[in-house]
């Protein structure tokens, strides 16, 4: 298969994965708002857990279904318009979120934010691929740490924002999505649309085995970040005594060093390669998670950097993975772990909220503990491409 001439003149676009990075941020800027809005909507609308687990349940429900089909479709044809299209409705969910009090209005918003999300990735990280080339490791650890940068930004916009304006206070958070939409369609007209739907650039049989080991430790890994992602702030309000933004605090550590733990893992993978790397990241997320949820103090704080840069930092190695295993279908790839393996772990989330009604939050998280472990097993059997 030919590749893009553009691309075949220079090793990697620095400016467009840049770009790329950055909309990746404003993109996943609202997977995180819905974390750090819970607390929020829980005040002001007297929700239980399940109901607020139900929130989760509603950003990830569409997003996991559909994200393998809009990479099944970047694999076929030029698509380039859900890229700017998927960011724009991703970020109008998320302004309406607050704009009614019934709940199903409120979960329509975030559901309907979930399916932008999952329009936004496979198309955004094959052009990430494409347009980093020789250099694709580097340029999608860039491109994937862009995304947990804007999870890390949600809590410290959000918490001001709705402290000052309420949760009426969500419409100007579209804002973001629609300007940096425009400026996502100027770059891919300049790149061409050639490049964002360019053919194969890797060449070999999918090996759907690996593919599948994979897909089951990101799985795994989701169920926990999703489980944190919900109740982390709520569980620090109540183990420490502190009000909402305290609990968005805690969001901003966790996103925060999950997004240097993506960095991080770039470059222990060149040292140590990536497959270690992604061992290394489970095994130390095994005990840190346990000391996240039971020991209290301002300790908690420790445990949930250390815990977000365990379990981040074979975050953008997924990726790479995947597209290796599956080096003729890297929409398909994308659309699987940046989309359904990691979106499906909201789906385990109302079980744990169900648990946290009955038994507690404590109880609730200490669940997730056996989540790392599944994921540092099914890693055992990965081979590096």
């Amino acid at each position: 298969m030919t590749v893009a001439p553009a691309i075949q003149k220079q090793k990697a676009h620095g400016p467009a994965v840049a770009l790329l990075a950055i909309g990746h941020a404003v993109d996943d800027f609202y997977q995180g708002a819905v974390p750090a809005l819970i607390p929020f909507f829980v005040a002001a609308h007297h929700w239980n857990y399940a109901a607020a687990s139900g929130i989760t349940l509603a950003a990830t429900l569409l997003s996991s279904v559909a994200q393998p089909l809009f990479g099944a479709l970047v694999d076929r044809w030029p698509m380039a318009w859900l890229v700017p299209v998927g960011m724009s409705v991703a970020g109008v969910g998320i302004g309406l979120s607050g704009l009614s009090s019934q709940y199903w209005v409120t979960w329509l918003a975030i559901a309907l934010s979930g399916l932008g999300v999952a329009a936004y990735h496979p198309g955004a990280a094959r052009l990430a691929r494409v347009a980093s080339r020789d250099s694709h490791h580097t340029g999608m650890g860039w491109f994937s740490l862009g995304g947990n940068v804007g999870f890390a930004l949600a809590p410290v916009a959000v918490a001001p924002l709705l402290e000052t304006l309420g949760v009426t206070g969500t419409l100007p958070l579209l804002v973001p999505a629609l300007v940096f939409a425009f400026v996502t369609w100027i770059l891919i007209r300049r790149l061409g649309t050639a490049t964002v739907s360019g053919a194969r650039v890797a060449a070999g049989a999918d090996d759907w085995w690996s593919f599948g080991k994979l897909t089951l430790a990101i799985v795994a890994r989701s169920v926990v970040t999703f489980g944190l992602g919900t109740f982390l702030a709520l569980y620090v309000q109540k183990r420490l005594g502190v009000g909402a933004v305290g609990g968005d605090v805690a969001l901003a550590v966790f996103y925060g060093f999950g997004a240097c733990g993506t960095l991080l893992g770039g470059w222990v993978s060149g040292r140590w390669g990536r497959v270690r790397t992604v061992r290394i990241g489970y095994a130390v997320t095994i005990p840190s998670l346990v000391g996240m949820v039971l020991v209290g103090g301002p300790l908690m704080y420790g445990f949930i950097a250390l815990t977000a840069l365990a379990i981040y930092l074979p975050f953008s190695l997924h990726v790479t993975l995947g597209q290796d295993y599956l080096p003729g279908r890297h929409g398909t790839a994308s659309g699987v772990t940046l989309g359904l393996a990691v979106s499906i772990g909201g789906l385990a989330v109302p079980v744990v909220g169900v648990i946290a009604d009955a038994g507690g939050l404590e109880l609730a998280l200490s669940t997730l503990f056996v989540m790392p472990v599944v994921a540092f097993v099914a890693a055992l059997g990965l081979r590096e491409p």
